[in-house]
């Protein structure tokens, strides 16, 4: 808070109470931590393109539901175009994907899976535009 504060010119006390009101304003939803992945030993990025023949709420439910039990799911998000999911996958080592592909099929009926591996992370993060908000 106090390398906040002083980054935007604030007293500490002037800080946390605007913070405050962008929490009780709904502006921050959550305050969080990021995590070295090197330390924490899961450096390796697979995205994973998932096509379904399924699409009934019934389905992206259980879908929902299956990929919520895994934590090397770190997102997921439901697409336009040729593929219906993109998953973003965490691992000590891309070998391990396979463990992350079978805990999904045994859970839900896939129509393709085409799996890509990051090289590079060429930019990375949380943080949000702020000049569109109202």
């Amino acid at each position: 808070m106090g390398d906040l504060a002083a980054r935007v010119n604030l007293s500490l006390s002037a800080c946390s109470r605007r913070i405050q009101r962008l929490e009780e304003a709904g502006y921050v939803s959550r305050r969080i931590v990021v995590l070295d992945r090197e330390k924490m030993g899961v450096p390796t990025t697979v995205f994973a393109l998932i096509k379904t023949a399924h699409h009934s709420d019934e389905w992206i439910e259980t879908f929902r539901r299956a990929i919520s039990d895994i934590p090397e799911i770190v997102e997921a998000h439901r697409l336009t175009g040729n593929y219906d999911y993109i998953v973003k996958v965490v691992l000590p080592r891309v070998e391990q994907y396979d463990m992350v592909y079978k805990q999904i099929v045994r859970k839900v009926e896939l129509f393709d899976v085409s799996a890509s591996i990051s090289m590079e992370v060429l930019k990375s993060g949380t943080a949000v535009p702020v000049r569109y908000a109202e």
